[in-house]
């Protein structure tokens, strides 16, 4: 038998106007984690996709050799029968059923006509036990944390016996405790035989678990390396990825002015009516005009929460108490429309379910939530917004064929950059981005902290809420760090060290 469990032979994808991957190679040997990268459209998704069924046989040029066979999927479902299982990064669990109910759902175990929910049961705990998640099979998933959920969709493949496993950005979207858990599972997996593929812009953690790189850039195969026969480092994965080296991650800027307090939060605390509980507690946050101010904390620390009650509300959180003022002029809004009108504006962490329209295109996205600007009375002038939305493409380098390209279809990256367009649109004096950089590749971090730069350059003033904590210690002229709904701490650029913002956030 082969050594290798996988052969992707010269896989050539085409969409519309777009040639996704062209005479791609990709090997993977039996019981290792292979980490797949590169930047945001560089074809790894898709490549994956075409493993897995998404697109099926017909669709893509190309051999698929699996376990020593050449492949013909059809399906997705033809797919898992040989034992591959794809984990993407929306994960596909239905929450408000039970986890033993998601774990055996579309593969049911049967007593003739009948499913067996007993022998359900006792065979989800046993794929629990795999991914060692100690939990009551009979949870909803919408209670689960969200490390735990992911957990769940590997026991799932596991019911459908995985072989091979790949994992889309795995942990994105986990705090630093529940990423380095799953890690761990990999490794232990690795040791049961079972081989991983690993889709992730998280550079450390590829160094940290990867038995093979392969590099993809512009939909072609740009080397694999061993990382048993060389030192794989951060900067040389870059260098391949980018094609050139980046030697600091966060640019510096150039001409740093800071000017008055244009933004004022004064003893903020809200309630939230779903949880029954006050979730902000006397926040005192303030921002000075060109200045970028990081909001540190873990997962549930009421970082975002605190983003959603400033920006008009969101969730219908009741205020009990506390002032906003923009400029020094006291500030109230029950609607977004208020905060965008004042010169507050919020990128969403979500954007794909809360900050864009993902079926509609660019031109769309960028003027919509600035549509005065681009209509006489009440017809929108075509030409302004096709002048608007071209120059934003032009300025802050938005990949796509034409502005006419639908936001589904483009990658996270370039998605993460049309949801600025379509806030820079509004003109804020205060932009708040909340994970701005969250899914998205090296390459587009630098693009994204770069333009930061030159908004508070330009006299904006940016609140960045951020997981990843090199992140917030690279890009921040101070921060303020968040613990259980309270600002636990506030410091300095100079003062502040991973150590001692840790050491706030878990502050109760």
């Amino acid at each position: 038998m082969s050594d290798y469990i996988l052969e992707m032979q010269n896989i050539t994808k085409e969409f519309p106007g777009v040639k996704a991957l062209s005479n791609v190679n990709f090997k993977v040997k039996r019981g290792e984690i292979h980490c797949l990268v590169g930047e945001n459209g560089a074809g790894k998704s898709t490549l994956m996709k075409v493993l897995s069924g998404v697109y099926p046989f017909g669709t893509y040029s190309g051999n698929i050799v699996y376990n020593g066979q050449i492949q013909q999927f059809k399906s997705i479902a033809e797919s898992e029968e040989t034992g591959i299982a794809i984990i993407n990064q929306e994960l596909a669990l239905i929450p408000e059923l039970s986890v033993y109910e998601n774990i055996y759902f579309g593969h049911e175990i049967m007593d003739g006509k009948v499913i067996n929910w007993n022998q359900t049961i006792i065979n989800a705990q046993e794929m629990l036990k795999k991914v060692r998640l100690n939990i009551n099979p009979s949870m909803k998933i919408k209670n689960l944390s969200v490390g735990n959920r992911q957990l769940v969709e590997i026991a799932k493949a596991f019911s459908k016996n995985a072989k091979l496993l790949i994992l889309d950005e795995p942990t994105a979207a986990l705090n630093e405790d529940d990423s380095e858990n799953l890690l761990d599972l990999l490794r232990e997996l690795k040791e049961q035989g079972v081989t991983c593929i690993m889709i992730s812009h998280k550079l450390k953690e590829i160094v940290s678990i990867a038995d093979t790189v392969t590099v993809l850039r512009d939909g072609s195969t740009i080397c694999s390396m061993d990382a048993h026969a060389q030192d794989i480092t951060e900067q040389e994965i870059i260098k391949y990825m980018v094609g050139r080296e980046i030697e600091n991650i966060y640019p510096k800027r150039e001409n740093i002015k800071i000017g008055d307090v244009c933004f004022d939060i004064k003893n903020w605390s809200v309630y939230d009516p779903v949880h029954g509980r006050e979730i902000l507690h006397d926040i005192n946050i303030n921002v000075r005009k060109g200045e970028i101010v990081g909001i540190a904390g873990l997962m549930g620390s009421g970082r975002t929460e605190l983003a959603l009650s400033l920006f008009g509300n969101v969730p219908e959180y009741k205020i009990i108490s506390g002032e906003i003022s923009i400029d020094g002029e006291l500030k109230k809004f029950k609607h977004p429309k208020d905060a965008i009108k004042a010169g507050l504006a919020y990128a969403t962490e979500d954007r794909k379910r809360d900050g864009l329209v993902l079926i509609q295109d660019i031109k769309y996205n960028t003027t919509i939530a600035n549509l005065e600007r681009v209509t006489n009375g009440i017809i929108i002038n075509e030409n302004e917004e096709i002048r608007i939305a071209k120059e934003f493409q032009e300025s802050i380098n938005i990949k796509a064929p034409s502005i006419k390209q639908k936001i589904g279809n483009l990658s996270g990256g370039n998605q993460q950059k049309v949801s600025l367009a379509k806030w820079l649109f509004v003109e804020p004096k205060v932009l708040i981005l909340d994970e701005p950089t969250r899914g998205i590749d090296v390459g587009a971090k630098f693009e994204i902290y770069t333009l930061m730069n030159q908004l508070v350059e330009q006299g904006m003033s940016i609140i960045m809420i951020s997981s990843e904590l090199l992140e917030i210690l690279g890009m921040s002229d101070r921060l303020y760090v968040m613990s259980h709904g309270k600002i636990t701490g506030e410091l300095s650029a100079e003062d502040a060290t991973e150590q001692t913002v840790m050491t706030m956030a878990t502050r109760v």
